[in-house]
């Protein structure tokens, strides 16, 4: 009844089976708990023992062999998983086992259904320390042939490389096992890639998180580094915000970017607190008297100090970083008045900087240059300067928080633009999706994150793992494409194929987080599968230790410590019902 339920839509919430087994079905895009040891199914059964809810009235007793959805239980993501005896498990996988054998006719199954493949959550009390039993029916057809039974065992932590299993001897049990004469091995190894990363002498403390899966056929000793033959994946992840990014000086102005954007929907801005020791109006007024005074004599080329001097505080940014993201050169009157206007705290302030400049402006004191194309209200009105007359604007309402934002999206959007071009050479790539004027100005802002986004990605990349073109414009195509159809997430992985001599140094200098061997015989329905483990990390969420690896959650390899590994083993076995 699960398994047709799950039909229609994956359930969100377990059920209850036999008073102490909680059943949920698992599938689309919510990973499988145990998918590093056995894949390939879109829906699978994780069973596990009952949390009950303690808030809800005591659980009325269940039928034998009744299902039935249990309001008292907790949702799937409310607490830790619990795991069932061994004894239970193995209780669960032969009943799973029966009622999909054809040749129990003493069940009167109506009509035999091909379930999911089930997996069950185990405590680990055995003397082989099982933490999980697994099963999924063998199918010729729509037929039912046989079982692939399942289990995962696991030790540790422990730095005792002398506990790690031999090579030859782990072939030599499968083919005994599986009475197999030929066997083929694949290796796969996990390295984080920031763990050796710095800059400069200073260790970088990211919530990045960039790692490398390698892959390779033929594996000749455990722990073997990854040939340069392995195919290598990047897999990176990362949260904007880190203070510290290179940039997140324009984090900073991208927040005060969505602070306004906020207020224009709500009528609640949140205005920062003042950080420099000049007012708002008191930067404005300043750039108002120097255009003034240069007012024969405006152009780009002179007012090169001006923009040095402005550098939207990007002076703050290490200088190793300047050749990767610098501040463009070619600020115009808008772009120049957003950066002393980011430090405005307080609507009446926003209201005297607006009015100091459209005085400025009707009186013909000044006539700044603006980039072309540009559709905010700021540059009609410069616009309208040119020719000695501009329109009457009331300063009132959310009109000088919009005129706010429509600059400083327009700046921005520039910045972006100059970087995607220029460093990452992504011309052809910069789609008009990015920076279209044609949606309102809260979607304008979305995607202007999600450049923001892509930019701390590209800038990592190049600071700490000295990303070159070949890498980064791919790198930029992937980005863009997953943006282009998806809103912002910060906790997706984007993968990008690399040579593997692009983190070589890595591969050979470090330890894997992850290190596996794959040892597999048979074709189709009939290959078995044997995988040893090590990782840094327990392997099963709900196992026990007494410790935890050393080096789990630490970011940097300290030189002369021994690595701490769990050992993981996944044994495969067959039963056939013809």
């Amino acid at each position: 009844r699960i398994y047709e339920e799950g039909k229609e839509g994956i359930p969100e919430h377990p059920y209850l089976c036999e008073t102490d087994v909680e059943v949920s079905l698992v599938g689309g895009s919510c990973k499988s708990p145990i998918e590093r040891f056995w894949n390939g199914s879109n829906m699978i059964y994780i069973l596990q023992k009952a949390r009950y809810n303690e808030e809800s009235d005591s659980v009325e007793e269940s039928k034998p062999g009744d299902t039935s959805y249990a309001l008292e239980l907790l949702p799937k993501e409310s607490s830790g998983p619990v795991p069932l005896s061994v004894k239970r498990a193995k209780q669960l996988i032969s009943l799973y086992t029966m009622v999909q054998n054809p040749n129990v006719s003493h069940l009167k199954t109506s009509e035999l259904v091909v379930l999911p493949p089930l997996g069950i959550r185990c405590d680990g009390s055995d003397p082989e320390h099982t933490y999980w039993l697994g099963a999924e029916p063998l199918k010729a057809g729509k037929k039912i042939t046989g079982m692939n039974l399942y289990m995962i065992t696991c030790d540790g932590p422990t730095a005792d490389k002398n506990c790690f299993a031999n090579l030859e001897e782990l072939i030599m049990a499968h083919k005994t096992m599986h009475h197999s004469s030929v066997v083929t091995t694949k290796g796969c190894a996990q390295y984080e890639l920031l763990t050796a990363a710095t800059l400069g002498d200073t260790i970088i403390e990211s919530k990045t998180n960039i790692s490398v899966d390698m892959t390779w056929n033929t594996v000749n000793k455990i722990l073997e580094t990854p040939p340069l033959t392995s195919a290598a994946t990047l897999n990176i992840t990362l949260e904007a915000g880190d203070p510290g990014s290179p940039v997140y000086q324009l984090y900073r102005e991208l927040q005060f970017l969505l602070a306004l954007a906020e207020g224009l929907k709500t009528g609640v801005t949140p205005w920062p607190e003042p950080l420099e020791s000049e007012s708002a109006v008191e930067q404005v007024q300043g750039l108002l008297t120097d255009l003034k005074n240069k007012l024969d004599r405006f152009c780009i080329s002179e007012n090169e100090n001006e923009t040095e001097k402005i550098k939207c505080d990007t002076a703050a940014v290490d200088s190793s970083i300047k050749s990767v993201f610098s501040e463009r050169g070619d600020l115009d009157f808008a772009e120049q008045l957003w950066c002393k206007m980011r430090s405005v705290s307080s609507y009446q302030e926003l209201i005297e900087c607006f009015t100091l400049v459209i005085k400025s402006l009707e009186r013909g004191e000044i006539q700044p240059w603006i980039h072309q194309g540009s559709s905010s209200l700021l540059s009609k009105l410069i616009q309208q300067s040119y020719h000695g007359k501009i329109e009457v604007v009331s300063l009132s309402g959310i009109t000088p928080i919009q005129m706010l934002l429509e600059i400083g999206l327009d700046k921005m959007k520039k910045d972006y633009v100059s970087f995607f071009i220029v460093k990452s050479r992504s011309c052809l790539l910069f789609q008009d999706y990015f920076i279209s004027t044609s949606v309102d100005l809260q979607e304008q802002v979305h995607r202007v994150q999600k450049l923001h986004h892509m930019l701390e990605i590209m800038v990592s990349c190049t600071v700490l793992l000295q990303f070159k073109h070949e890498n980064l414009f791919p790198l930029t195509q992937i980005c863009m494409k997953y943006y282009k159809e998806n809103p912002l997430n910060e906790k997706h992985v984007f993968q990008l194929p690399i040579r593997p001599a692009v983190v070589k140094k890595f591969c050979q200098n470090d330890d894997p987080e992850i290190w596996k061997v794959d040892i597999s015989s048979g074709h189709g329905q009939k290959e078995v599968r044997t995988t040893w483990q090590v990782s840094t990390n327990p392997p099963v969420e709900h196992m026990t230790s007494n410790s935890t690896g050393l080096f789990s959650d630490s970011t940097v390899n300290v030189s002369g410590e021994e690595r701490m590994y769990y050992i993981a083993m996944a044994k495969c076995s067959q039963v056939h019902f013809t």
